[in-house]
């Protein structure tokens, strides 16, 4: 049997040979197969492995070392300090999401019970993020693709979430008649010949939830354009996009006669998410 530093320090080092992260991949591998904390490997170096923990390592470590993401492996991944499960039908959650979740807040701090829809929920992060932050909120979130909806409703009884109605829609093509305060979407938004999507963790997530034609713009226009009948007077569009798509997701909102377009930076400082009001003329 061997002990934790010695597990840690062999496959770290062979984790560097493709992962940035090499130390801190193999202990979240590590916690996740004892069900411990990071504290717990750092306080009992010395401790040997069983060979059934041995084994299970082993096997995630080399998934791993064949770049298949850490939160696909674990199943889990914390978005808004809240823990989210996740699996291939669903994208991961990215720090950068969250500017919708904080630009969301703020239009919403002076509405009472609020009215929201999530479209592509994926995991469910958006509607749920909000949903706890605003218990208040009456949001529906809808996705095209059962798998994700199952993930996304095992997310929100796992945070205790009823204020939720899930809808498996195409978009807007389901949703029932409605006025909402907030239409909120992370799209598909990579052109189908982005180098990109040959690189990182993106080469296994599902290509549905990442890939739009028109130069990735597809479902932004679709969006875009049917929101005007479900937003109420004054209503706001937020869609998160790529950093190179500011000028053209503007242009897109501008030809559907919204107002108040603005784009926000990530925390990187990159352009990431439009806003723009919806005034019935």
């Amino acid at each position: 049997m061997t002990d934790i530093q010695s597990t840690l320090a062999k496959a770290s080092a062979k984790l560097a040979e493709t992962s940035d992260s090499a130390l801190l991949d193999a202990e979240i591998l590590l916690c996740h197969v004892l069900d411990k904390t990071r504290s717990h490997l750092r306080a009992w170096p010395e401790k040997k492995l069983s060979t059934s923990h041995s084994q299970q390592f082993l096997k995630l470590s080399k998934q791993r070392q064949q770049g298949v993401p850490i939160a696909y492996l674990t199943g889990h991944k914390e978005f808004w300090s809240l823990d989210f499960k996740v699996d291939p039908a669903v994208l991961i959650p990215r720090p950068d999401t969250e500017l919708l979740i904080e630009l969301s807040l703020e239009l919403l701090v002076s509405k009472a019970s609020p009215q929201i829809i999530d479209l592509g929920t994926g995991s469910g992060i958006i509607a749920i993020a909000l949903a706890t932050e605003r218990p208040d909120i009456k949001a529906i979130a809808a996705d095209f693709s059962e798998q994700a909806l199952n993930i996304a409703r095992q997310n929100s009884a796992m945070h205790q979430v009823k204020n939720i109605q899930f809808i498996h829609s195409n978009w807007f093509a389901n949703v029932p008649p409605h006025k909402f305060d907030l239409v909120i979407s992370n799209p598909p938004y990579i052109d189908g010949n982005d180098p990109h999507l040959s690189q990182g963790d993106v080469r296994f997530e599902p290509d549905s939830a990442l890939i739009a034609k028109d130069q990735g713009l597809k479902d932004i226009k679709i969006i875009t354009g049917n929101a005007r009948q479900y937003l109420k007077q004054h209503g706001t569009l937020l869609i998160e996009h790529g950093c190179d798509q500011q000028s053209a997701v503007q242009a897109i909102f501008d030809s559907y006669q919204y107002t108040s377009i603005k784009t926000h930076t990530d925390l990187s400082g990159n352009p990431r998410v439009t806003t723009a009001q919806w005034s019935a003329s």
